[in-house]
């Protein structure tokens, strides 16, 4: 039995980039809520805004002149990951199907590792190169990005309603 080739065992040559997945993701989830193809309701953008907060604390602060080594990279980015998975659960239709694409763009993360180990025992996992562990961490923060103007701009869109006469919008006199 052969070993499969591999880019790198150590360096694995990300696939299409996690940050030009999300970026697309957030651009169809504000096309939807702009074409009035998904109404956010009010638990939903408190969940968005929640769950974007937690994205940020699970990254913290962007990267000083040092990075931080790979194995406190990789927890932040499967902490974020968590968040996901806690907002997912906490809802159901789009936003639960947003953030479960999400998780999915970011799903290679839960194959990475930062400790050595012979292939024999690593379970698949491969050390990610410093632009894949960019990537990823930039992709959490343009979801970040997103969740919080989706939360945002979901509570100052227009609801129907009574007018401001009382009247509802289409009473006929």
């Amino acid at each position: 039995m052969t070993p499969r080739s591999t880019p790198s065992a150590r360096h694995p040559r990300p696939g299409p980039g996690m940050g030009a997945q999300v970026a697309a993701l957030a651009a169809e989830a504000e096309r939807q809520f702009r074409d009035g193809l998904w109404d956010l309701a009010a638990h939903d953008a408190a969940l968005a805004r929640k769950t974007a907060e937690g994205l940020a604390q699970a990254l913290g602060a962007e990267a000083g002149t040092e990075p931080l080594p790979v194995m406190d990279r990789l927890e932040h980015l499967r902490e974020a990951l968590a968040v996901l998975a806690l907002g997912i659960a906490r809802t159901h239709g789009q936003l639960a199907w947003f953030l479960a694409r999400a998780s999915t763009v970011l799903a290679p993360v839960l194959s990475w590792r930062s400790l050595p180990a012979e292939r024999r025992q690593a379970f698949g996992t491969v050390v990610p190169g410093p632009e894949a562990l960019a990537d990823a961490e930039g992709a959490v923060r343009r979801l970040q990005e997103a969740l919080v103007r989706t939360g945002t701009a979901a509570d100052l869109q227009p609801r129907p309603g009574p007018a401001a006469d009382g009247l509802e919008p289409d009473a006929v006199a």
